[in-house]
This record gives C-alpha cells, sequence and structure tokens, in this order.
C-alpha cells in the first residue's frame, strides 16, 4: 500500500497505537512501569508499531510534517526491536508522557489535513 492512501493507513496505524498508550497508562506511575514488566513491555510494543508505521510512510508525508522528527520515531523503533536488553526505562517513559501527547495532537493535524485533501478530490 503506497502513496497517500498507505499514507492515512499508517498514520491511522500510529493513532491507534497512541490511543492503546494512552489507555495503559491511565492511573500508572513510574513505579508501575518499573514494577510491572507486562505493562512495560506492552507499551513498549506499541512505541515499535509507531515506529514501523512510521517507517513505511512516503517520503512526500514525512517532507510535509517536518513537526514530527519522523528518523527519531524510526530510530527508537530499531531499538527497541535489535537493542532490547539496553533499553533506558526511564527514557521511554519520558517518551509516554512527554513526546507521545505531542504526537497524538500532530497526527491529528496531518489526519485532519489528508480528510480536507480527500473531501476537494472527491
Amino acid at each position: 500500500m503506497r502513496g497517500k492512501q498507505g499514507d492515512k493507513a499508517r498514520l491511522l496505524h500510529i493513532y491507534e497505537a497512541i490511543q492503546e498508550l494512552e489507555s495503559y497508562l491511565k492511573d500508572k506511575d513510574y513505579t508501575d512501569f518499573l514494577t510491572n514488566s507486562m505493562f512495560r513491555f506492552a507499551c513498549i510494543k506499541q512505541l515499535e508499531i509507531i515506529g514501523e508505521a512510521a517507517n513505511h510512510l512516503t517520503e512526500q508525508i514525512k517532507s510535509e510534517s517536518p513537526e514530527i522528527e519522523w528518523s527519531q520515531v524510526v530510530g527508537m523503533r530499531n531499538v527497541f526491536v535489535h537493542q532490547y536488553f539496553g533499553i533506558d526505562s526511564g527514557l521511554v517513559w519520558d517518551i509516554l508522557i512527554h513526546d507521545i501527547p505531542d504526537m497524538k495532537m500532530k497526527i491529528i493535524t496531518i489526519l485532519d489535513s489528508i480528510r480536507d485533501a480527500d473531501s476537494y478530490s472527491s
């Protein structure tokens, strides 16, 4: 799946992964994250999904949305998958608490612009 429709599907995957993370994080704190391996690895898996979807976005959509640091998102995914033994839990928590809410708003804006463009081309 390439092009605008593929980008839209992948952006929706990112959005859904963020929503999943939000449900995991509800009423949780850093101690929960450190002490509950299932919770920690579920969060990391959703971050991997975000990175994988970002990796398959077209260069066009990435260049049209420089407000998201796509290379860092993909790089994060690569670390989680290939260097899982060296994951910094503090850094992951920081991403979950500070970066993901900001990314959600940016993804919503991008999806809205795609929907607006779709309505003009129909």
